[in-house]
């Protein structure tokens, strides 16, 4: 699991810079760290994918990479990863988290895009 780590580490790194970035108002620089984070973390999610016996890791990952995915404003990725996570055994409070993800970030903006 080496790879999930190095990968999530870097994705984190990322935000950090990110976050950074934003403070300093660049948002072009934001937004490319932030999709550079994004891919970290989707391709850490992938490789847990189907360990269905990872969690709270597994859920967890896809999480951050489905909030990091609304930031990107891939909505419908953020929904397969959401959809993916839940299809497995996340704990309680993470399941929440992922539904409220769903209900109060990205059902709105894709209203929005809608009308």
């Amino acid at each position: 699991m080496q790879d999930v780590e190095t990968l999530h580490r870097e994705a984190m790194e990322l935000v950090d810079q990110a976050i950074l970035a934003r403070q300093r108002g660049d948002t072009i620089v934001t937004l490319e760290l932030t999709r550079s984070a994004f891919s970290q973390e989707r391709a850490a999610a992938d490789l847990v994918a189907n360990l269905f016996d990872f969690e709270p890791t597994r859920s967890v990952l896809h999480r951050s990479a489905a909030m990091l995915a609304v930031e990107c404003s891939q909505l419908r990725e953020a929904e397969r990863l959401i959809g993916r996570a839940l299809s497995g055994n996340p704990p309680d409070d993470i399941a929440n988290e992922l539904r409220d993800l769903l209900l109060e970030e990205i059902y709105p903006r894709r209203q929005a895009l809608n009308h």
